[in-house]
């Protein structure tokens, strides 16, 4: 006869049972059956049916002791199952205190959501469930980890794994599954009902989701190849990005740097599934300054804070956000969060390495016992009013209980059309309509401006006598055009260590590195006018040249790749890192390849704007003498099908729509076409008049 298979506790029992091997890995049957206040019989009964159910794993232990013969640790299963359990548990007592309070005071508690979803932190400075393992359990969930099939995080998945892990996802268990993605993308609601706006996915290529399937368990490791966390997979479902670009950022219009990696960058499809955490990833740089939600809300707790009140902010901090800050602190009476993201943010944004030290400079033009400064590792979406809501829920769980939300705040900037991508109130507007149920309060941002007369910042909107005084300010764009041309920053606008950390990382243009991207057609003439340019720029001196030629990248760097288009984009992106280093270091990299593909061009651009300038010429000669010119006969070859996906030819060449030069060759000579690029660089200011 076979023999019937134990099973499962009920939930109160079991959540029980896994927090104490979960704290207590060791401890001894007896210790444990006395904790549980059940019997070593239905101690041992539980225990084989948690094993079979491969929640918990048992190894041997060295032990006179009949009864410690066993360690157990709870598997990655177990680790998702006590967090499911831990939800239900504080549901319930949540409930039961609310009922108590009610009973005693004739009024419910307030610290319930009127959702289902538990709401554990309605108390802004107690501690916020986190999902990480003890440390035990995390050593033993790294050993069997390192046998699983893993997948390597991006930068941006790091930052989403970290926040997921610490909390500052509240109440998010792990990357979304189908139900929940779909409904965040129509409605900005969890399946449940619950409010969040960002769809926070894995997203991973299709080779890889053809190994694993719903049901598994993947580790998720770092670039460094350091196992973060186990993802048990419950999910595995193509995504409709089109509809995603849509709903999420307002128009699937590849302008948006969200659209554009979601389309070009991002994996075709999507993973769900709890997250165990293991381990947080490892920053080196400031690590003072990073804190997760917890750390926050203890730190809060004691220097006895109540109110606190957030400033999110990607830019570098002037005399116009001191003022700001200043008044939003004291409308709302409430302590201070510099709250700067320094995760991914908008391509072309100052690194983040600057802004903090920007930051830093400037620290103690604020009252240290009401101000603290945090950093906060988010991968910023730029999503505009969804973003807006997005980072108050972000804030609350770090404590929060105010934020300032800006003038377009989190807005990408232009669209295809050359118009703003949201309304410059869209993100106060969608706020304050959830603003009750985000469970933090809108400080609405004052535009100031400088009133020469009186010598201080001012809200526009609050000069009543803008007729008689002389109002200044000086906006971003012109900011960057006096940091790149050498001007004067005048000291009413900044701090002078802000403007000195700028101009370090910010030399004049004429001293900065830049990329010249040359692409065109093969016989285009690419080749000919680099090589020209390459001569005359080194003749200038000043500053080192490197020219980065398709031939010749080909042998030195490429010479195992084909020339299918996957070759070829990666061909092209070995080309933009190696560009985007040449300028970082303050040198001219010069580029001439076909690159045919808009979505490979605009990532190498990219690459190379974080550092420094990126020039895109399109040398526009015609397909008739592009052919004319071609001494190897490839054109004809590949018009008799000889060479396959030849650009041009069997494989389309997409024309620049936005290149900074055009240039045609036919009928012109080389050192007239090299002038015209040379000339193009004097009026950007990137090498001397």
């Amino acid at each position: 006869m076979t023999a019937s298979t134990p099973t499962l506790p009920e939930d109160d029992l079991l959540f029980r049972l896994l927090r104490q091997l979960d704290t207590a890995p060791e401890a001894s049957q007896r210790t444990t059956a006395a904790a549980l206040g059940v019997s070593l019989g239905r101690l041992n009964a539980v225990l084989r049916a948690v094993t079979e159910a491969g929640l918990v794993e048992v190894t041997d232990r060295d032990s006179t002791d009949k009864r410690q013969r066993f360690a157990y640790a709870l598997t990655s299963r177990g680790a998702a199952e006590k967090t499911r359990l831990t939800d239900w548990f504080l549901t319930r007592k949540l409930a039961e205190y609310d009922a108590l309070h009610a009973e005693l005071t004739g009024t419910t508690s307030g610290l319930l959501s009127l959702k289902h979803r538990t709401q554990t932190m309605q108390n802004h400075l107690a501690p916020i469930q986190e999902l990480y393992v003890s440390p035990d359990s995390a050593q033993k969930l790294k050993r069997d980890a390192a046998d699983m099939i893993s997948w390597d995080l991006t930068s941006r998945q790091i930052c989403d794994l970290e926040l997921l892990m610490n909390g500052g996802f509240n109440p998010l268990k792990g990357f979304m599954a189908q139900d929940d993605y779909e409904s965040v993308v129509e409605n900005m609601r969890l399946a449940d009902g619950t409010l969040w706006p960002m769809p926070i996915t894995l997203d991973v290529s299709e080779d890889f989701a053809e190994k694993i399937e719903p049901g598994q368990d993947i580790a998720l490791r770092d670039q460094e190849g350091v196992i973060l966390s186990i993802l048990s997979i419950s999910d595995k479902y193509v995504p409709n990005k089109a509809r995603e670009a849509e709903k999420v950022f307002g128009a699937d219009d590849v302008a948006h740097p969200a659209v554009n990696y979601l389309h070009h960058v991002a994996g075709p499809v999507y993973l769900g599934g709890a997250i165990t955490g293991i381990q947080p990833p490892m920053h080196y740089d400031f690590r003072a300054r990073r804190d997760t939600p917890n750390e926050l809300r203890a730190y809060f707790r004691k220097l006895g804070w109540r109110k606190i009140v957030a400033f999110q902010t990607r830019n570098p901090l002037h005399r116009a956000h001191q003022e700001l800050t200043f008044r939003a602190a004291k409308e709302s009476q409430a302590n201070l969060l510099i709250h700067p993201v320094v995760g991914m943010t908008k391509p072309g944004d100052v690194d983040h390495f600057t802004r903090v030290r920007c930051y830093e400079a400037v620290l103690d033009q604020y009252p240290g016992a009401t101000t603290t400064m945090s950093l906060l590792n988010l991968a910023m979406r730029m999503a505009g009013p969804r973003e807006a809501v997005w980072h108050g829920l972000i804030r609350k769980n770090h404590g929060c209980t105010h934020m300032i939300v800006g003038r377009d705040h989190a807005g990408p900037g232009k669209n295809s059309a050359g118009e703003d991508f949201y309304g410059a109130y869209d993100a106060q507007d969608l706020f304050r309509t959830h603003q009750e149920e985000i469970g933090i309060e809108m400080v609405d941002f004052k535009h100031m401006v400088y009133v020469q007369e009186r010598a201080q910042y001012e809200p526009a909107d609050e000069i009543t006598d803008k007729d008689d005084v002389t109002i200044l300010n000086i906006s971003g764009t012109e900011l960057r055009r006096r940091l790149r041309e050498g001007l004067e920053i005048p000291e009413w606008f900044s701090f002078p260590e802000v403007v000195a950390e700028l101009r370090r990382t910010s030399p004049p243009r004429s001293k900065q590195g830049f990329t010249v991207f040359l692409t065109g057609l093969s016989g285009s003439g690419k080749s000919t006018i680099a090589n020209a340019m390459m001569v005359k720029l080194m003749e200038m001196g000043g500053r080192p040249v490197t020219l980065l030629d398709g031939d010749v990248v080909r042998k030195h760097l490429s010479s195992e790749l084909g020339f299918s288009k996957e070759h070829r984009d990666i061909n092209i992106r070995r080309i933009g890192y190696v560009a985007s280093e040449i300028t970082k270091n303050g040198g001219i990299a010069i580029c001439a390849p076909i690159a045919p593909y808009t979505a490979t061009r605009r990532a190498v651009r990219e690459m190379v704007e974080a550092y420094g300038a990126f020039v895109e010429v399109h040398v526009a000669t015609s397909l008739e003498e592009c052919e004319r010119r071609d001494r190897k006969g490839l054109y004809a070859m590949a018009r008799e099908g000889k060479i396959k996906e030849f650009t041009g030819i069997s494989d389309p060449y997409e024309v620049p729509t936005n290149a900074e030069l055009v240039v045609d060759t036919e009928g012109m000579d080389v050192d007239y076409c090299a002038q015209q690029v040379l000339l193009k660089l004097e009026s950007m200011g990137l090498i001397a008049a």
